[in-house]
């Protein structure tokens, strides 16, 4: 092997060790290696479960410690209807809107199985409780589980309830390298069918150890949800300048 050969081969190992993405991979003939050709296999098959296993809002209930919750469906029957038509995931089922608590409450969690029910049943319930321990002033409404959810079903249970805020955490869309990556979803008075993604503030990749840690979201997300009362916006408006929030103690 030629000492370029080498010196390449050294600099691709020293790269995918920093990364998750498949970079370097190499050729068997015109195709990939096999063992890079399986991992790659595997992925797939992980990204497709995510997308697939059932959601448990009792796993993420026994998460909660004590907090109390509510149970709601989205307008998609089942999950292929789900996965077909978007805009009845956004939308609550009328017969749960009836029972959701109505209150004066300044935000509402909604922990919603979204495209990977394994990202929220691993990291959701510890997100709500790290942030829910740095609001001691706030009133918060009873936690909602919500069944085939959008991100924007938030705006319409955060409207049923008379919640002010809602901080909706949703498993984000499977990629070949996550398939467990947790999205969380700031919005300040929405307005069901109104409200856009351009009124929302997003922390994506929440994952610890491989992407932003529980302690690092919340502490976030609580910067923001307090900038968002001071100036009565979320979304484009609203600039994340939490850099350097230290973790609760």
């Amino acid at each position: 092997m030629s000492q370029v050969a080498l010196n390449n081969g050294e600099l691709w190992s020293s790269l995918r060790r920093r990364t998750q993405a498949r970079i370097g991979l190499g050729r068997s003939g015109s195709a990939l290696p096999t063992r890079h050709r399986l991992e790659l296999q595997a992925a797939h098959a992980a990204a497709r479960d995510a997308v697939h296993s059932p959601f448990d809002p009792d796993a993420v209930a026994a998460g909660l410690t004590g907090m109390p919750t509510v149970r709601v469906r989205s307008a998609a029957p089942d999950r292929l209807t789900y996965l077909q038509r978007p805009d009845l995931g956004r939308r609550l089922d009328a017969t749960d809107r009836a029972h959701l608590p109505v209150g004066e409450w300044d935000v509402v969690f909604v922990v919603a199985d979204g495209l990977s029910s394994r990202a929220v049943h691993e990291h959701a319930a510890a997100v709500v409780r790290q942030a829910a321990a740095r609001l001691p002033e706030w009133s918060i409404a009873p936690v909602v589980l919500a069944e085939q959810a959008r991100v924007a079903l938030g705006d319409d249970i955060a409207a049923a309830m008379g919640a002010g805020m809602v901080v909706v955490l949703v498993g984000e869309r499977p990629g070949m390298s996550a398939a467990d990556s947790l999205g969380a979803y700031l919005t300040y008075r929405p307005v069901p069918g109104v409200t856009t993604d351009a009124d929302r503030n997003c922390l994506s990749n929440i994952r610890p150890p491989l992407g932003l840690t529980y302690e690092g979201a919340a502490a976030k997300l609580v910067a923001l949800m307090g900038r968002a009362r001071e100036l009565g916006v979320t979304g484009v408006a609203l600039k994340d300048e939490s850099d350097g929030v230290a973790p609760l103690a």
